[in-house]
């Protein structure tokens, strides 16, 4: 069922247990029965009803929070989804309940120094969009970096061969990295453009090139941008939005 994109391993492991799943025409309710790769599968309205009363919410994530469980005695970013927290300007039309913070995990995290785009979802279908294995969603970074002692115009400073190593040829614990989008967006910030996630990775392709990250934030995530949505505050995906 999650191969075929109708729901998340534990959405299928709920539905079954609940009866939602027909097996050719037949409710299977038993977790682990093999059935025919040619079998055709069909989901009650229950669970599609439940399916779309889940939430995805896009938070602007400050610096001193982590992404998902509290560790080190950092608060997890969740705890600013709240109504005081609210954006005024959320066009969603969603009304908050308690309900919505049930299930809602990062997809796709951030690090404790960095800030931006977070997006904490219930779906585990967009969880596996953005996060999965094959995922071909872009992530959008702008990146603060210094040289040494250059703090301004670190681009006259930095060699282009360095440059090209940032956008293919670098490898993190002895696997290559898929290509990246690396340019400069001003004298002291690159734009990275990625398609993984690999935990701490533009920190560690710079420290590899010789370059600080001294300021992190994520802007894009697929066809969805940060925008104007002030740090610390969040904002529920919209009906017409998507990644």
């Amino acid at each position: 069922m999650s191969e075929l994109g109708l729901c998340s391993r534990r959405e299928a492991d709920e539905w079954i247990e609940k009866g939602w799943v027909l097996v050719d025409g037949v409710v299977t309710d038993t977790l682990g029965t093999r059935i025919n790769p040619t079998a055709e599968i069909d989901i009650l309205p229950a669970a599609r009803s439940a399916q779309s009363q889940q939430v995805t919410i896009l938070l602007h994530k400050p610096v001193g929070y982590v992404s998902g469980q509290a560790e080190d005695g950092y608060e997890p970013a969740v705890v600013l989804i709240n109504p005081a927290n609210r954006w005024e300007e959320d066009r969603s039309h969603i009304k908050f309940t308690p309900n919505h913070l049930r299930t809602l995990a990062p997809a796709g995290r951030l690090d404790i120094d960095s800030t931006g785009l977070l997006v904490l979802t219930q779906d585990g279908r967009i969880a596996k969009q953005l996060i999965g294995g094959h995922s071909e969603v872009d992530k959008e970074y702008l990146v603060r970096v210094r040289l040494g002692e250059h703090t301004v115009d670190v681009d006259k400073h930095f060699p282009a061969e360095k440059l090209a190593l940032l956008r293919h040829g670098l490898e993190l614990d002895g696997v290559p990295l898929k290509t990246a989008q690396v340019s400069w967006q001003n004298g002291e910030q690159l734009r990275f453009v990625l398609r993984e996630g690999k935990k701490r990775q533009i920190r560690r392709m710079c420290e590899l090139v010789g370059l600080d990250v001294v300021g992190l934030k994520r802007i894009r995530m697929g066809h969805v941008t940060l925008g104007a949505l002030p740090q610390g505050q969040w904002r529920y995906l919209a009906p017409d939005e998507s990644f």
